[in-house]
C-alpha cells in the first residue's frame, strides 16, 4: 500500500558527534537552520520552537491574547491546530469554509467578529492556500491579527510568494514527522513586526534575555529581572540539525510532490466524477493530492484496493464537546467535509 505520507530523513553524518558533544540544546545548527528558513522564506523575524503548539502559545503570549478572548477558525483543520488554542485558555468561534477547498470563507469570517474578537486563525488546509489577501483585508479593516496557520503548507505558494511571506500578521508552521520540513518534531513562528519578533525571543525562553542573564562568573544573575510570562520552547542542536540537512532537500521533495500532482492533475482534470481542488494564483506543496467526489467512501476503498491509501485526513473539529456547542450554521463545511478525499502524492512515488 503507497502511505498518504511517509517522513522523509536524509542522511546525517554529523548526527553521532552532536549527540557525544555535549552542546544538546538550543545552538549552532540550531541557528543555522533558523538562518536557512530566513533566507527561505525571505523575512529576518523567524524563530523556531520544539513543537508547533509551543509555537502557538509563544505567538497568543507576544500578541497578549489571554483566557476568555475570542479567536475565528475553521473546524476543517487538524486538532493539533484547533486544540492549542483551548489550551491557552481561548474561545473559539467556527467560520464556515469554501465547499470548492475547505480554506476559510471571508464572509463567513465577517460575520463571526464580536468586540472580544482577538485574532483570526486562517488554515490553508492540507497544502492548499486559502483566501490569503481577502482575510488579510478583513483583519486590517478591523485592527484584528490574522495568524496564518501553515501546519500542513510549508512551500505552498500565492501569488507568487511563499506562505509565511505574504503580509500576514503571524504565520506559524509544523515541522512534525509527516510534515514539510521533517524536524521529528518542532514548529516556525514568522512575525512581520519586529517588536513581536524581539518580545518573542524572550518568550520563548522562560522571558531570558541570555546577554545579561549571567555574570563574570556565569553565576545568574539578579540584576536580570524576569518581566515576560515564558516557556521552554527553544529546539535543541538535534532538531535543528536534521531541520538543516532537510532544507538541503526541500525543493527536490516539493518538486517531486508538484510533478506527481501534475500525473494525477492529468488523469482526473477533464472527468465530473472526481475533481481535483484547485485555485488560481496558488501553488500547492501537495501534501496531499485533494478531489472531491461525491461517493466519498467508495472512492477511498477503490483507492485503497488499488494500492493507494486514500483518506479524508481530518474530521471537523465541531463535533468535539471540547469546544463547546455554538448555534452556527455551516454549509460550507458540511458539503466540504461530505465530498472531500486525499490521495498520496509524495516523493516516495515513483
Amino acid at each position: 500500500m503507497i502511505p498518504l505520507y511517509k517522513p522523509y530523513m536524509p542522511d546525517l553524518p554529523e548526527m553521532d558527534s552532536i549527540i557525544h558533544s555535549g552542546a544538546l540544546t538550543y545552538g549552532s545548527y540550531t541557528k543555522q537552520f533558523e538562518e536557512k528558513l530566513r533566507e527561505y522564506f525571505g523575512t529576518p523575524y523567524l524563530m523556531v520552537t520544539t513543537s508547533f503548539h509551543l509555537a502557538i502559545s509563544v505567538a497568543l503570549t507576544a500578541m497578549e491574547i489571554k483566557f476568555g478572548d475570542e479567536v475565528i477558525a475553521s473546524p476543517m483543520a487538524c486538532l493539533a491546530s484547533t486544540q492549542p488554542y483551548l489550551s491557552n485558555g481561548c474561545k473559539i468561534r467556527w467560520a464556515d469554509v469554501d465547499s470548492k477547498t475547505g480554506t476559510l470563507d471571508p464572509s463567513s469570517v465577517e460575520k463571526q467578529i464580536t468586540d472580544n474578537t482577538k485574532a483570526i486563525i486562517h488554515n490553508h488546509f492540507c497544502g492548499y492556500p486559502g483566501y490569503i489577501d481577502e482575510i488579510n483585508e478583513i483583519g486590517a479593516r478591523h485592527g484584528i491579527p490574522i495568524i496564518d496557520d501553515g501546519i500542513e503548507c510549508f512551500g505552498s505558494e500565492y501569488h507568487g510568494l511563499k506562505i509565511g511571506n505574504c503580509g500576514t500578521d503571524v504565520t506559524i508552521f509544523s515541522l512534525t514527522a509527516v510534515r514539510f520540513c521533517n524536524c521529528i518534531d518542532g514548529g516556525i513562528v514568522i512575525f512581520k513586526d519586529k517588536a513581536l519578533y524581539e518580545k518573542s525571543l524572550l518568550i520563548r525562553d522562560c522571558g531570558i534575555d541570555r546577554s545579561i542573564f549571567r555574570d563574570e562568573m556565569g553565576e545568574i544573575s539578579s540584576d536580570c529581572d524576569i518581566s515576560l510570562v515564558g516557556y521552554s520552547a527553544t529546539m535543541s542542536n538535534v532538531n535543528g540539525y536534521i531541520g538543516l540537512m532537510q532544507m538541503e532537500k526541500i525543493t527536490e521533495l516539493l518538486e517531486k510532490h508538484r510533478g506527481q500532482a501534475e500525473k494525477w492533475r492529468t488523469i482526473y482534470d477533464f472527468q465530473s466524477t472526481m475533481i481535483p481542488i484547485y485555485r488560481e494564483n496558488c501553488n500547492p506543496n501537495y501534501w496531499v493530492y485533494g478531489i472531491l467526489t461525491d461517493d466519498k467512501i467508495g472512492t477511498i476503498k477503490r483507492f485503497r484496493n488499488m494500492g493507494y491509501y486514500a483518506s479524508g485526513v481530518h474530521i471537523r473539529n465541531d463535533i468535539y464537546s471540547a469546544f463547546g456547542k455554538q448555534d452556527v450554521e455551516l454549509p460550507g463545511v458540511e458539503e466540504f467535509y461530505k465530498h472531500f478525499v486525499a490521495l498520496p502524492c509524495g516523493w516516495w512515488m515513483e
